[in-house]
């Protein structure tokens, strides 16, 4: 048995570049006299400045969404579809990582809103055993252990090692903010080589609640002793890049797969197809 994916979360990625486009409102802003144009981008920053009463301050701090923004979620159910043992996974694992990544997630946000919290591993594994039972791959222990074991070594994205180099040359300070567990999160950045790259892995484990929390975006300033003006916050899921902006972050949203912006009360500042244009994004923004 088989299960189906929808074709659009597996389109081509848009060739790597800042899109930075227009939103649906407008692409940019003129004043009667015939100012510089003004990108939605900017004016987002400029209202920010005014509503939470600070000055734009430059970059000096980058933080990162986990899974999906540095970690290849997709990654587990690909690496595993390559080996013998598991020939049921080949031309299948597409729509398990889909299932799987679904399911995580939504079962995030409703322990978030029923204030039924588990930590992320736990939510890991309920999403995998739903995912399994959909593709009629439930009860096939040796596989789900498989899986498990990837997941908790995800392999990052190419371009993150050569970014991370990147901003930590210029002197920014560089961040983890995930749902994940403390170990999770050691375990996928120490696989990855990445601990020398990453001052501090911020987990919400230490609030009891998941993203979009407030309460998750306010480690960020608590552990990191930054404001909000000083923070760029860059995530793949376009709900965490929109919320983290109505917190007041500026935000960058990694659009790996050309979908359309979230409608919710924030818009993300800017959105990249992947991490290599990151650097240069900061620099002109500094």
């Amino acid at each position: 048995m088989s299960c189906s994916v929808g074709k659009l979360l597996y389109e081509p990625a848009l060739p790597a570049q800042v899109l930075d486009r227009p939103r649906p409102y407008a692409g940019s802003f003129q004043n009667a006299n015939r100012s510089p144009l003004l990108t939605f981008g900017a004016l987002q920053d400029k209202l920010a400045s005014v509503t939470f009463g600070e000055a734009i301050m430059p970059i000096t701090t980058c933080v990162f969404d986990a899974y999906g923004t540095l970690f290849d979620v997709s990654a587990a159910a690909r690496e595993a579809a390559s080996e013998p043992a598991f020939p049921a996974l080949e031309g299948n694992w597409q729509a398990l990582a889909m299932h799987w990544r679904d399911r995580q997630l939504q079962y995030t946000w409703l322990r978030a809103v029923t204030g039924d919290h588990c930590d992320f591993w736990q939510v890991t594994q309920d999403g995998l055993d739903w995912a399994l039972e959909a593709c009629g791959l439930a009860g096939d222990a040796a596989l789900r252990e498989r899986l498990l074991q990837l997941y908790f070594e995800l392999s990052a994205y190419p371009e993150v090692p050569t970014m991370l180099s990147a901003l930590k040359s210029k002197g920014l300070t560089t961040a983890i903010l995930s749902n994940g567990s403390p170990a999770m999160l050691e375990g996928a950045v120490g696989s990855a080589g990445l601990t020398d790259l990453l001052d501090a892995n911020l987990s919400v484990e230490s609030v009891g609640v998941f993203k979009p929390s407030a309460k998750v975006y306010n480690l960020v300033e608590t552990e990191l002793n930054v404001s909000k003006s000083e923070v760029l916050f860059v995530s793949s899921n376009g709900w965490d890049a929109g919320c983290a902006a109505a917190y007041g972050f500026r935000t960058a949203w990694v659009n790996r797969l050309g979908l359309p912006v979230d409608r919710l009360p924030g818009t993300p500042h800017h959105e990249l197809t992947d991490l290599s244009t990151l650097p240069k994004l900061i620099a002109a923004n500094a």
